[in-house]
C-alpha cells in the first residue's frame, strides 16, 4: 500500500505533531516488512519549530526532497512568522499549503490513501484534491479543532473570519471518507458539525505512548545536575508556551509558596508567550525557565519533576487533547491540570487516581490543589506508580499504526 502524508512538522522537527506522525510512519514502515509492503510518502515542512525560523542547513530552496528505502520526504518553506501576528500566520499557513499543495497533485505515482494532519486546517484542501483526482480514500487527522481553539483563546475574533474557518471546517470534515481524533469528546465536536446527510466517519484513534522509551526513572539525574534543582520538589511544566497554555497559574503559585525552599516552579519550553512569563516571574528566584531539551532527553526530563502541570484555557479541552498527558504517566509522575471538567484529561486522572484537577484559569484553585499535593509527598509516588500501570495497557505505537492501517485497508475496499 502506498500511503501519501501531509503533515506540518516531521523528523527532526521535534514539534509534538511530528513526533506522532513519524512514529506511526516508522510503524507503518515496520508493518509493511512483515509482508503488506507500505511505501510511504511524505509533505512536510523544513524544520523550523524550534527557533521558529527555517533551521541552519535547511535554508536556501523553497523546498528539498530527500528520497528513503521506503519512500520520500519532501520538505517545504513553512514561511514562519509571528505567532501572535494572525493575518501574518494566515498568509504564511496559505502559502505552504498551496506550495506542498501542487507537490503533491504532480506526483507522479498514484497513491493509495491520502492522510493529512491538521492544524494547520487547510492542509484538508489539497489532501482532498489529490485524493479526489487519484480517486482513492482521504482521512483527515485531527490533532486540535480549529478554529475552536484559535476562537477560545482569543486569536480570532472577527465574526466574518471566524464563520469562513467553520465553513472551511465543515467543508473538508464532510470530503473526508473518515476523520480521526483523540477522544470521544472531540468525537462528539467533529460529528456535531459533520451534521445530518454525509457519509464521512469519525473514528477515535488515540496517540500513542511509547512505554518503552519513556519509563519510570530515578528523579536525581543529569538534568537535575545541569540545571541546579538539586533535591528540591520540582513543579515542571514541559511543553509549548503559547496562547492555549494559562501558565500565569504557575507564576501566581510559585509567588504563593516563595518562602518554601523546598520547592522549586520549572518551565521548561518555548514559545510566544515565554518573554512575558519570564518578566512577569523576574522577581521570583523559585522560577527557572529551561529551554526545549532534544526529543532523546525526553524521559530524563519528565523524571526530573515530582508534580507535572498540564494546563488548558477555558473551552479548550473539549476540542484539544494533550498529548503530553501519556507521557507524563508513562513516566510514573503524578499530574496537577487545570482544566475543563468532564472532558478526557480530568476523566483518565479521576478514574485512574494519578493526579489531581481544578477548575482552568483558577490562581487560587490551582494554588490549593498544589498545596495539598506538596502535603502528601508519599501519596505523589502512589499516584504515578498507578498512572504508569494505566499507560501500560494504552495503545502502542505499533498498535496505532495497525489502527490506520485497518481504517485504509476499509475504506479502499468499500471503493
Amino acid at each position: 500500500m502506498r500511503v501519501l502524508v501531509i503533515c506540518p512538522h516531521f523528523d527532526p522537527d521535534p514539534a509534538p505533531t511530528g513526533v506522532v506522525m513519524t512514529e506511526i510512519v516508522k510503524r507503518l514502515i515496520e508493518e509493511g516488512r512483515d509482508g503488506d509492503g507500505h511505501e510511504v510518502e511524505i509533505v512536510t515542512s523544513l524544520p523550523w519549530y524550534t527557533q521558529h525560523a527555517v533551521e541552519e542547513g535547511w535554508r536556501g530552496r523553497p523546498w528539498r526532497t530527500e528520497r528513503t528505502a521506503w519512500g520520500r520526504i519532501t520538505r517545504v518553506h513553512p514561511f514562519p512568522t509571528d505567532k501572535r501576528n494572525i493575518p501574518a500566520r494566515a498568509l504564511a499557513f496559505a502559502g505552504f499549503t498551496g506550495l506542498a499543495g501542487m507537490l503533491m497533485l504532480f506526483r507522479r505515482r498514484r497513491p493509495d490513501v491520502v492522510l493529512a494532519m491538521s492544524p494547520p486546517l487547510t492542509l484538508g484542501l489539497p489532501a482532498w484534491v489529490t485524493a479526489r483526482v487519484r480517486r482513492v480514500p482521504f482521512v483527515f487527522n485531527v490533532q486540535d479543532i480549529f478554529p475552536d481553539v484559535a476562537v477560545e483563546v482569543g486569536a480570532i475574533k472577527s465574526k466574518r473570519v471566524i464563520a469562513i474557518a467553520r465553513r472551511l471546517e465543515r467543508f473538508i470534515y464532510r470530503r473526508a471518507e473518515a476523520v480521526t481524533v483523540l477522544s470521544a469528546d472531540l468525537a462528539d465536536n467533529v460529528s456535531d458539525k459533520i451534521g445530518a446527510g454525509s457519509s464521512t466517519e469519525v473514528r477515535v484513534i488515540p496517540n500513542f505512548v511509547d512505554t518503552e522509551r519513556i519509563a519510570p526513572a530515578e528523579r536525581q539525574n543529569p538534568y537535575r545536575r545541569e540545571f541546579d534543582l538539586g533535591d528540591r520538589i520540582v513543579v515542571m511544566y514541559a511543553g509549548n508556551l503559547g496562547f492555549s497554555q494559562p501558565l500565569d497559574l504557575m507564576i501566581d503559585a510559585a509567588r504563593r509558596f516563595r518562602n518554601r525552599d523546598d520547592v522549586v516552579f520549572v518551565i521548561n519550553g518555548g514559545g510566544s508567550e515565554r518573554p512575558r512569563l519570564e518578566a512577569a516571574a523576574a522577581d521570583l528566584a523559585n522560577v527557572r525557565f529551561i529551554d526545549f531539551q532534544p526529543p532523546d532527553r525526553l524521559a530524563e526530563t519528565l523524571a526530573a519533576g515530582d508534580v507535572h502541570v498540564i494546563a488548558l484555557r477555558k473551552g479548550l479541552a473539549r476540542s484539544s487533547v494533550p498529548s503530553k498527558l501519556y507521557s507524563i504517566l508513562a513516566a510514573g509522575r503524578p499530574v496537577l491540570a487545570s482544566i475543563d471538567p468532564e472532558t478526557e484529561v480530568e476523566r483518565v486522572l479521576l478514574e485512574q487516581d494519578c493526579g489531581v484537577t481544578c477548575p482552568p484559569e483558577d490562581s487560587q484553585a490551582f494554588a490549593a490543589a498544589l498545596g495539598a499535593l506538596l502535603e502528601r509527598p508519599t501519596e505523589l509516588a502512589e499516584m504515578g506508580e498507578r498512572g504508569r500501570h494505566f499507560v501500560e495497557t494504552w495503545i502502542s505505537p505499533a498498535g496505532v499504526a495497525r489502527a490506520y492501517i485497518d481504517l485504509f485497508d476499509e475504506l479502499r475496499s468499500r471503493r
